[in-house]
């Protein structure tokens, strides 16, 4: 049997040492590097710690625990690399010092081993252009915690040999991971997509549509998001998803969808990073309180619901509501998708105000609801209302209540969260497409592995249709005036030739 090549792992972060014990187990010999003892041992006694946790639990016997860790030599000496076959790169996101340690790496190792760079958004052709092989360079990105997440994204760079990607490829699967080939561009996909989960949650927030913990809590219960985009930018820590940001912005050319939030800028420089820090959006700690946020409180007495008789995406949620009792009327005058109570209508958000949408319809009352990852289950809804409408707002909260909804009022911002959010990851997918001729599957592959997201962006622009997803943007874009929402190609593509976005 031809023995496996050593792998080099150089900076033993979690990252780092994440990747170290990922190849151990795979059966390589590991030498990880960092030049400061210290985080060698900090990584070191990580490894042990995931692999005792392993072994408590009954997936790994003591036997394999120490042969594990007897592959791996920790080094604070580049001498101990050399020979490697596989160098994987896990460094701060520093082009230049990227660039530093692979040049001073590469006289050590043979011609045909692999350079690769753990890199999350710099450019692969940049980070191969300080070699003298950049054929045999290429991003091979990892999640955290590398271990169990089973993505990892494939990067080739200008100049890659395609021998190594098919190379990395089979490596991938020999270590337990689903590869996507990525294109080298900006956050390449999945720091690229996610990027609007972020920041159009912190322009929520400027925008007072509702506290944090409400819009995280939407996102969760609503959009079955696994975390809210602040209770997942306090895990990742706000420097680290600041920096991404930061060089995704500078790598589209300054380009505004991409702008930093300048409320995550001041957390970062008042120290706030999270939980490693204790505090970020929210505090952390033993004697942290968990955050929570207000609901409509129900009127007394559940009311009759009208509907139109074409319910549209309201219809899942009328045969909830009829399944818990609520007394529903179909009323031929309503237009499609709209339900009515008292006096007052709602209707399903289409990216406008409900001060607008009311004007424009000569309707005052008007309730406008958020969206959902499915209406037949969930848990939350947002809903934003004019002043006329506030009478019928609780009316409508007790109907919601009989059937197990609670209903959290947001300001009356454009497209409100979950349905703003989740159109903004269609469109960055859906462009993401248009460039890059990245394949769909792939990009929704690549989002639910690696982001945990409950569905694939453009699988779920399918599910809300492209004429609407196509509406919400186009009306967001008229209000803010922002390039921010421009509409990708692919999306309008889909929008009037009726081509699947996810085919």
């Amino acid at each position: 049997m031809t023995a496996l090549p050593r792998v080099w792992v150089l900076g033993a972060g979690s990252m780092g040492a994440g990747i170290a014990q990922l190849a151990a187990q795979a059966g390589h010999d590991v030498c990880l590097y960092d030049a400061q003892p210290p985080a060698l041992e900090r990584a070191l006694a990580a490894i042990a710690a995931d692999l005792d946790g392993a072994v408590s639990r009954g997936k790994l016997g003591p036997e394999r625990r120490g042969e594990i860790l007897g592959r791996i030599r920790p080094a604070a000496d580049l001498e101990a690399g050399r020979g490697s076959g596989i160098v994987v790169e896990a460094i701060i996101e520093d082009l230049g010092a990227k660039q530093d340690l692979l040049r001073r790496i590469e006289p050590l190792v043979a011609d045909d081993a692999l350079l690769l760079s753990n890199t999350s958004s710099l450019s692969v052709t940049a980070i191969a252009a300080a070699l003298a092989r950049p054929q045999r360079v290429a991003g091979w990105h990892f999640f955290n915690p590398a271990v169990r997440m089973k993505l990892v994204e494939i990067i080739p760079g200008m100049q890659t040999d395609p021998a190594v990607v098919d190379a990395l490829r089979a490596l991938s699967r020999s270590w337990g991971k689903t590869a996507v080939a990525a294109p080298n561009v900006p956050g390449f996909i999945v720091n690229r997509v996610a990027r609007p989960y972020y920041a159009e949650a912190w322009r929520l927030l400027a925008e007072r549509a509702a506290p944090a913990p409400a819009i995280d809590a939407l996102l969760r219960q609503a959009g079955g998001f696994a975390l809210g985009p602040f209770e997942l930018m306090d895990l990742i820590g706000h420097d680290v998803n600041l920096a991404v940001t930061e060089s995704v912005f500078r790598a589209t050319g300054f380009d505004s969808r991409y702008a930093p939030a300048l409320m995550q800028q001041e957390l970062v420089r008042a120290g706030r990073l999270g939980r490693k820090s204790g505090h970020g959006v929210y505090r952390h700690g033993p004697d942290a309180a968990a955050p929570g946020f207000a609901t409509v409180a129900p009127a007394s007495g559940i009311p009759v619901v009208r509907h139109a008789a074409a319910p549209g995406l309201l219809g899942s949620l009328l045969e909830r509501l009829r399944g818990a009792g609520v007394p529903l009327e179909t009323d031929s005058r309503l237009p499609d998708e709209t339900l009515a109570v008292g006096g007052s209508r709602i209707a399903t958000t289409d990216g406008r105000t409900a001060a607008h949408r009311a004007a424009v319809e000569s309707q005052p009352a008007l309730i406008l609801l958020d969206t959902a990852l499915d209406l037949a289950r969930t848990p939350l809804l947002g809903a934003a209302a004019t002043a006329a409408a506030t009478p019928d707002r609780a009316a409508f909260a007790a109907a919601l209540d009989a059937a197990g909804v609670r209903l959290v009022e947001l300001a009356d911002v454009a497209g409100l969260v979950v349905m703003r959010v989740v159109a903004a990851l269609v469109n960055e997918a859906a462009d993401l497409a248009s460039w890059n001729a990245v394949a769909a599957a792939d990009i929704d592959l690549a989002m639910q592995l690696g982001t945990a997201y409950p569905r694939g962006p453009l699988a779920w622009g399918r599910s809300l249709g492209a004429a609407r997803v196509h509406t919400v943007l186009r009306h967001l874009s008229d209000h803010y005036g922002d390039a921010r929402y421009r509409i990708a190609p692919r999306l309008s593509e889909s929008r009037w030739s009726g081509a699947a976005l996810d085919a």
